[in-house]
């Protein structure tokens, strides 16, 4: 029986040579066209290798757009001439000229209503819509998710219990902790698990994605993994997925301010939960593991009918329309998932970095003006 030899493992400068190859045939990838041999050259050893870590996604899937991931919390300022040329050209912006500034308070911002309610019944929408605001965390007292160990994410599941516990004895919130985790105390089995993720609970099991497998991300699959649900499932908080946290608020109306304020008072209440805080940086913003979440790490959506917009069964005239109005277009289970037979796809803003929250929401709501605008104007 003949054993295959282990592939040798290739050193740094195998890696610079092979991203140097890859770099002028993948043009779109932001993370080999960012690669700067003098920068690297200039790094210690420990910071090169730092830099690979994080450019190791792209590096092994050159069809990536972005292609790199923190590892750290402390990466995008370690590393800051590669994160930041990343940022420029990924959100489009000069952070020479900007930088990310925090705000939740709609009444600072111009073309709200006078009621400050971003009611969506009153641009004409007669049906509840499926509303959902999300924003990502990361616990300073750990690496990333893709630099983090086995143990380092069994034990911070642990570390959060303590913050659910204090969730399911508070009447606004209730609900339960289910977990992935083998011999977690809330451990749930596959049916069960499957079921949350059919309703759009729990998130799809990450170890099929080979991006985020070669980001480190997925590493350990299921361990260190689960979900708080409140008790009338509008409030959720993953645990273990792309970044340490992605809390969610949900809702079924038109009241757009709703599941905002919802989601606000419970990062708040959490944020004073976590023992030495969340990672934020003084420039960019609230640090994710994905350069495209920076700044806010929000992204607020609706599923909206626009059958007109997807004649067909496609989302892709839809997409052409809403694109330059600065609006992502998805299906109903998110990126590359069917929309819905009816014509329902799931629309939000696209900015998420040198954009504040409360101008999130406001885009969302103006977004949707635009897009019955141009539903109407398919119908011709």
């Amino acid at each position: 029986c003949l054993v295959a030899e282990e592939k040798a493992k290739p050193t740094p400068e195998d890696i610079v040579k092979s991203i140097e190859e890859l770099k002028p045939k993948w043009p779109d990838n932001i993370t080999l066209q960012c690669f700067d041999r003098k920068y690297y050259d200039s790094l210690s050893d420990e910071n090169k290798a730092k830099l690979l870590e994080c450019m190791n996604s792209g590096i092994q899937n050159p069809d990536s757009s972005m292609g790199c991931y923190a590892c750290r919390p402390d990466d995008y300022e370690t590393l800051k001439p590669f994160f930041k040329a990343a940022l420029q050209k990924y959100h489009k912006v000069d952070l020479s000229k900007t930088k990310h500034v925090t705000n939740w308070d709609i009444t600072k911002l111009e073309g709200v209503p006078e009621d400050q309610k971003l009611d969506v019944a009153k641009l004409g929408v007669k049906e509840n819509l499926s509303m959902r605001v999300r924003t990502g965390r990361n616990l300073k007292k750990f690496p990333l998710p893709g630099a983090m160990t086995k143990e380092d994410r069994v034990q911070m599941e642990k570390d959060l219990q303590k913050v659910f516990d204090k969730l399911i004895a508070d009447e606004k919130f209730g609900g339960k902790y289910v977990s992935i985790t083998p011999g977690h105390p809330s451990f749930i089995d596959k049916k069960e698990y499957d079921s949350l993720v059919k309703d759009h609970i729990m998130f799809k099991d990450m170890s099929a994605d080979k991006y985020l497998l070669d980001a480190g991300i997925a590493r350990d699959w299921p361990f260190g993994r689960g979900c708080y649900i409140s008790a009338d499932r509008g409030f959720v908080i993953w645990v273990g997925e792309e970044d340490h946290l992605r809390i969610m608020a949900m809702a079924k109306g038109t009241l757009l301010n709703v599941v905002f304020d919802r989601l606000k008072a419970a990062i708040d209440y959490i944020e004073s939960l976590i023992d030495g805080g969340c990672a934020k940086s003084e420039e960019f913003g609230v640090v994710t593991s994905c350069p495209t979440n920076i700044g806010t790490g929000m992204r607020a959506s609706v599923h909206i009918k626009l059958p007109n917009l997807t004649k067909g069964g496609s989302d892709k005239n839809a997409k052409k329309i809403l694109k330059p109005l600065g609006l992502s277009v998805r299906g109903l289970g998110g990126e590359h998932t069917p929309i819905g037979v009816d014509g329902t796809v799931d629309i939000s803003p696209s900015a998420r970095f040198c954009i504040s929250e409360a101008e999130i929401l406001l885009a969302l709501y103006n977004g949707i003006k635009e897009c019955l605008v141009a539903e109407e104007k398919a119908k011709a």
